[in-house]
């Protein structure tokens, strides 16, 4: 999905006018309606203010344009697991288990690769299989190397 249908379906998801829009973000109706006809798109301040205003990523309102992964765990990430910050602003670097408030969850490699082991295995991915797949992973992901 584009910028202007993605901007477009959260506008009017929520019930708001494109000028009502516009007030809440600090710009004029006919910005509003450039974003929505593809004609341009938000500056990255006016990005961070719809990302609070609609509780959605940038990445989202961008029309998702690149698949985000946990920096810590490697789980994929999606607006209902992306971590925020203490000031509620995205992460989109974490999801909301490795990183809570601001602060990292796991003290060491090793003690999130145990919880993943723990929680991950199944029948069909028996532990030892969790713990190679994490031991391969864990260390590529920015938090850890």
């Amino acid at each position: 999905m584009d910028t202007k249908d993605v901007i477009l379906e959260l506008r009017t998801g929520n019930g708001l006018s494109q000028e009502e829009l516009a007030k809440k973000v600090y710009v004029t109706r006919q910005a509003v309606s450039r974003w929505e006809t593809g004609e341009t798109v938000p500056n990255t301040e006016t990005l961070k203010l719809l990302s609070k205003l609609f509780d959605v990523s940038i990445n989202t309102l961008l029309g998702s344009p690149r698949q985000l992964i946990c920096q810590c765990c490697g789980m994929p990430l999606d607006d209902g697991t992306i971590s925020k910050e203490p000031d509620g602003d995205f992460n989109e670097a974490y999801c909301k288990w490795c990183y809570v408030d601001g602060v990292f969850t796991y003290k060491s490699k090793e003690q999130l690769i145990d919880f993943c082991v723990e929680h991950m295995a199944t029948e069909d991915w028996p532990a030892e299989q969790v713990r190679a797949h994490m031991e391969a992973v864990v260390p590529t992901l920015d938090h850890w190397k």
